[in-house]
């Protein structure tokens, strides 16, 4: 049967990972990697997280399941932190949540969720996105399709060509969007824009697929949050996949959700049940460790206010080293203008380098990125970033 298999061709992340592993160079820089690192290069465990978890080992008396839509506390927290509580999608009992095992168990779920309601429509993916979105939705089954979103020449969102994509949708197609921190360009759109795109989605009767995979690493949770609760006050169906992976450092955790919003209350209990029979199908029950921390960080104000001053250090960071990276390519003369750096948002951006020129930074200066050009600023540090930008400068 196993001599049957094809050859898989090796994932490019895991294989520059690989390369910079086994790099003997003490001075070696990883920016590829889709972490979150600190000024000291470490994915650091956030004191709100060591803290609740320290509360939860103390009290736990079983380890039994919890439930196929997994911690109650965790699903209705989360609908809160990523809808608002009192957003009328929340009140009027529109929302159904399960949790699920990280992100990437969240897209699963929703894309079986897309299947099982019309095995005909289209999932529409921007141009360039999280290179997982295409092979995870099309192992489910989904027939996918490529809309314009960012143009390599002026670093910015092509967002009149976006707008002509979305006019020659079909009704009931859905159109994943990033909901902040766009991965890999980090080009965000504007609250204008969001306003502009959801009207449209709204005549065209195109449903938003959102994936929310860095809530409050942009600008803060409520506008990074923003389009997620603009389009669920005028769009009667959207669904949203969320990570708590990187706002809480929960990445081997697999801390996940999938929120659809529905028409009325009726379709979400039926939602609700669709779901979660879907989930018993393919992993049965989620982990509970993570979910518990989260559940417990969000309703304990005094760690639910730790965890957002720790999220802002976080926010913080990466717009300071993104300022700080711009101002050391303009003071080395860099050729190409860096400028756009500064206005991106999240740990993503493109450099505008070639494969070529990438592969010199690797060989040359022991600086690692993978061959796209996506560029992981959360490796850049006060430390390395003259080393950084200097060898940029090199092989431009």
């Amino acid at each position: 049967m196993l001599e049957n298999l094809k050859p898989i061709s090796k994932d490019a992340i895991l294989g520059i990972m690989a390369l910079f592993r086994d790099d003997n160079n003490d001075e070696k820089i990883d920016l590829s990697v889709g972490v979150y690192q600190n000024q000291e290069g470490v994915t650091p465990v956030l004191s709100s997280v060591k803290k609740a978890e320290s509360q939860l080992i103390e009290d736990q008396k079983t380890k039994s399941y919890v439930s196929i839509a997994g911690n109650s506390i965790f699903n209705s927290s989360i609908q809160n932190l990523i809808f608002g509580k009192d957003h009328d999608a929340i009140q009027s009992g529109r929302v159904s949540t399960i949790q699920t095992p990280g992100g990437s168990g969240g897209l699963c779920i929703a894309a079986h969720l897309i299947l099982r309601s019309n095995r005909k429509t289209k999932v529409w993916l921007s141009n360039p996105s999280w290179p997982n979105h295409y092979p995870l939705l099309k192992l489910a089954g989904l027939s996918l399709e490529q809309y314009p979103y960012y143009n390599y020449q002026n670093h910015s969102i092509d967002f009149i060509s976006l707008l002509s994509a979305v006019e020659k949708m079909n009704q009931g197609d859905l159109i994943l969007l990033h909901g902040c921190c766009h991965n890999p360009s980090g080009s965000d759109f504007s609250m204008e824009q969001w306003k502009e795109l959801g009207y449209l989605l709204k005549k065209k009767k195109v449903i938003p697929f959102i994936d929310l995979a860095y809530l409050g690493l942009g600008d803060g949770i409520d506008k990074d949050a923003f389009g997620v609760r603009f389009m669920a006050e005028i769009l009667p169906e959207l669904i949203v996949v969320s990570s708590c992976s990187k706002n809480f450092g929960l990445y081997r955790e697999r801390v996940g959700a999938v929120s659809v919003v529905s028409e009325n209350k009726d379709i979400a209990d039926l939602t609700l049940a669709n779901i979660s029979n879907l989930a018993r199908g393919i992993y049965s029950m989620p982990p509970d460790h993570g979910a518990a921390i989260v559940g417990h960080i969000l309703t304990n104000q005094d760690l639910h206010d730790l965890w957002e001053a720790e999220v802002k250090q976080i926010r913080d960071r990466l717009n300071s080293i993104r300022a700080l990276f711009v101002k050391k390519m303009k003071e080395n003369n860099a050729s190409q203008d860096f400028s756009f750096i500064g206005s991106e948002k999240g740990m993503f951006s493109f450099l505008g380098i070639d494969k070529d020129q990438i592969i010199r930074l690797r060989e040359e200066f022991h600086i690692y990125m993978v061959e796209s050009g996506r560029v992981n600023l959360a490796g850049v540090n006060e430390i390395n970033v003259d080393r950084v930008t200097k060898s940029i400068i090199k092989v431009l």
